[in-house]
């Protein structure tokens, strides 16, 4: 599965949201699994987006056909627009479906690896962050996805920003220590994104 996130700050709000609520034209495009997005809780101006794809065959045939006809509607509505995409590795919690009806809020991780940590650092997100964000109350489901230049992501879907609250920063410093985070990452950016259900496709 390949995953798309993008991330832009908005310059017409209302523009940008009659724009992303067009591209439900997505739904029927081969290989397409599901997109949807919202607005940063810190900032209100930036806007993510997360999109699905079954592989990158499907996605590459999107992107030269249809892609730009569907994003003339968004024109002119935001700037600093990034894209990253990263290759599904494996989930957080069990049974990572594109779903996101039940979910809230997002939350991401992005980090940047130092190259000879990269296999202690995807080993310790299975062994010690995995099972602590799986036991958090309101952690739906979340995935953990690779990009080239020792890149990952990972997404994780909530119930509520409430029980995200749960997952707090004394249990998250305790976390780092045990996997020795701070040998690992090289650069860490990371959001928590309220969904709106609107752009769900």
């Amino acid at each position: 599965m390949l995953v798309k996130w993008i991330r832009c700050t908005v310059v017409d709000r209302h523009g940008f949201e009659r724009g992303q609520r067009k591209w439900a034209g997505l739904l029927g495009e081969p290989g397409f699994m599901g997109q949807s997005g919202g607005w940063s809780r810190r900032r209100p101006d930036v806007a993510h987006v997360f999109a699905f794809w079954e592989n990158r065959v499907f996605y590459d045939s999107f992107m030269a056909r249809e892609h730009d006809r569907q994003a003339a509607a968004q024109s002119g509505t935001y700037k600093d627009m990034q894209v990253k995409l990263f290759e599904y590795r494996f989930d957080v919690k069990t049974g990572f479906e594109p779903l996101f009806t039940d979910a809230d809020v997002v939350r991401l991780a992005h980090s940047r690896v130092y190259e000879d940590r990269v296999e202690h650092f995807t080993l310790m997100q299975q062994k010690v962050w995995n099972p602590a964000m799986a036991g958090s109350p309101g952690m739906l489901r979340g995935l953990f996805g690779e990009a080239p230049g020792n890149e990952f992501l990972v997404l994780s879907m909530w119930q509520s920003s409430a029980e995200r609250g749960k997952y707090r920063p004394e249990s998250i410093a305790r976390l780092s220590a045990r996997a020795d985070t701070d040998q690992d990452i090289e650069a860490l950016t990371g959001d928590v994104v309220r969904l709106e259900s609107s752009w769900t496709v």
